[in-house]
């Protein structure tokens, strides 16, 4: 094989029953790679009995990319987590085969060793998937075979390949305004790059889905690979008199063979004058999403506010719980996110965070964190991944403070000083305004508050809070409404199987 070298062992392996399956494993500077290729799309004949037999495919678009490798110890043997096991009845033990004369000579033992210590023992195997990187390319790897199929989506197995592999982020959605010559509301998708080649099909898809009519479309929610939106659309009624009305839906860009869910109309308040302010929000519950709408409506008495929170259980929207609570006017636009089962709420600059328990029904109130004072463009909630726990992203200027809630405390995470960052950017790049003379402003947060998407020196930036990093995503030649981004979708959807449902992985 070209671009090898020198290797220490090599061996190949074509599962039984599928003639252009193959897989490549070699040893080279004491490292085991795995290269394979599993074609997709195929209709084969049914497979025989036995553990081994193929897995066909019945979608296409799937990726895999040339082999990770694993690190060995000195001796040879691979580096792994003794506690992390497989469970050994998944695949048969293999053997070596015969050699074309019906002898297993030495030579035959020696070539074919390597590939069976590596493939015929599942732990050594599921060490190898690990390292695939990418959920498509793990759905790849589980064409070569029923007992690749059955370990890539092991749910203990998945588990560690998520620790190991987070989603990505693989762009935001940017909704605009355009105010000549007409007021349009409209999407676009901005990638973020750069990506990994092997997510170069997933970055198109995304790139070239337009939901139908990306016009007068506004986004809600977003999530797991799906999207809720809102349009307003135009009824005509008798003598050329038009109406506008709202429509909703869920989109999944990945998968647009799927089509739009349609979803019911939003709850209205009893007093639509009295309406404040809305939100739909969502969480990763058991196959899907569950989503809630979350509802204010002020009361008969002054300041006196009544929230009600409805879920979405088939085609209707329930009401899951109500509470009043009392809050100063003017109201801005919320900012709302869901933890767990518990909505947390920042409304006023004069109230304190509202926390509302969905399974008692209660309310709670959190003091803000030491100098910070709530407003609209400059602070954000953030979700954590503890239950009882909240991010609380603030701007002062240029200087951006990270808080996380935990207990009864707030403990102050990060501080980090946005106009060297500017500076940096201004010197490869003479189109962005001076950063002191601007605005920062705070327009998206992702969970546990690993990057912040701010507006500021006529831009908006995407800031990876981790690495200290500061991009441009998109100049600022419109009127920006919202950002969202789109992450990749977890768990992957494993192809159907001829003598059984398509599975996904929990």
């Amino acid at each position: 094989v070209t671009g090898m070298g020198r290797l220490e062992h090599a061996g190949i392996c074509f599962p039984r029953h599928n003639a252009r399956a193959y897989v490549l494993v070699w040893a080279k500077e004491k490292k085991v790679h795995l290269h394979c290729n599993a074609p997709s799309g195929e209709k084969e004949a049914a497979p025989a009995t036995g553990d081994r037999s193929p897995a066909p495919a019945t979608a296409t678009d799937f990726l895999f990319p040339p082999a990770d490798s694993i690190q060995l110890s000195r001796g040879g043997d691979l580096m792994m987590d003794a506690a992390a096991e497989v469970p050994q009845t998944i695949c048969p033990e293999k053997r070596p085969h015969a050699d074309v004369d019906g002898e297993a000579g030495q030579h035959s033992l020696a070539a074919v060793d390597p590939v069976s210590k590596v493939l015929g023992d599942n732990n050594l195997l599921a060490e190898i998937l690990l390292r695939a990187g990418f959920p498509t390319t793990l759905v790849r790897a589980a064409l070569v075979c029923r007992c690749w199929y059955h370990l890539a989506s092991n749910r203990g197995f998945l588990r560690r390949f998520r620790e190991l592999h987070p989603p990505l982020l693989l762009g935001f959605y940017i909704g605009s305004i355009l105010i000549r010559p007409e007021l349009v509301a409209f999407l676009c998708f901005v990638p973020m790059l750069p990506q990994p080649p092997e997510l170069n099909t997933v970055v198109r898809r995304m790139a070239n889905h337009n939901f139908d009519d990306p016009k007068n479309l506004w986004i809600m929610d977003s999530r797991n690979g799906s999207i809720f939106t809102q349009r307003r659309e135009g009824r005509e009624l008798a003598y050329g008199v038009h109406r506008r009305e709202l429509a909703y839906g869920l989109h999944r860009p990945l998968c647009p063979e799927r089509g739009i869910n349609v979803v019911p109309a939003l709850p209205r308040a009893q007093d639509y004058n009295r309406q404040y302010f809305d939100a739909i929000l969502s969480k990763e519950e058991g196959n899907g999403l569950s989503y809630f709408y979350v509802l204010t409506e002020l009361t008969n008495q002054t300041e006196n506010f009544t929230l009600r929170v409805y879920m979405l259980q088939g085609s209707v929207w329930c009401l899951h719980t109500s509470a009043t609570a009392q809050l100063h006017l003017p109201l801005p636009k919320a900012k709302v996110v869901l933890v767990d089962n518990k909505i947390y709420m920042v409304v006023s600059p004069a109230d304190d965070i509202i926390v509302l328990d969905l399974t008692t029904s209660s309310l709670s109130r959190i003091q803000h964190p030491p100098g910070v004072k709530y407003d609209i463009f400059h602070t954000f909630l953030s979700r954590a991944d503890d239950p009882s726990g909240v991010y609380v992203i603030h701007v002062n200027g240029f200087k951006l403070c990270i808080w996380l809630h935990k207990g009864d405390n707030w403990l102050l995470v990060d501080t980090i000083c946005l106009h060297e960052m500017c500076a940096n950017l201004r010197m490869l790049d003479n189109t962005l305004e001076d950063a002191h003379s601007g605005y920062c402003y705070v327009c998206h947060a992702g969970d546990n508050a690993e990057f912040v998407v701010l507006q500021m020196c006529g831009c908006i930036f995407y800031l990876d809070v981790k690495n200290r990093t500061l991009r441009k995503l998109v100049a600022k030649d419109q009127y920006f409404t919202d950002v969202y981004p789109f992450m990749m979708v977890w768990p992957p959807t494993f192809p159907k199987l001829k003598d059984g449902p398509a599975r996904i992985a929990m």
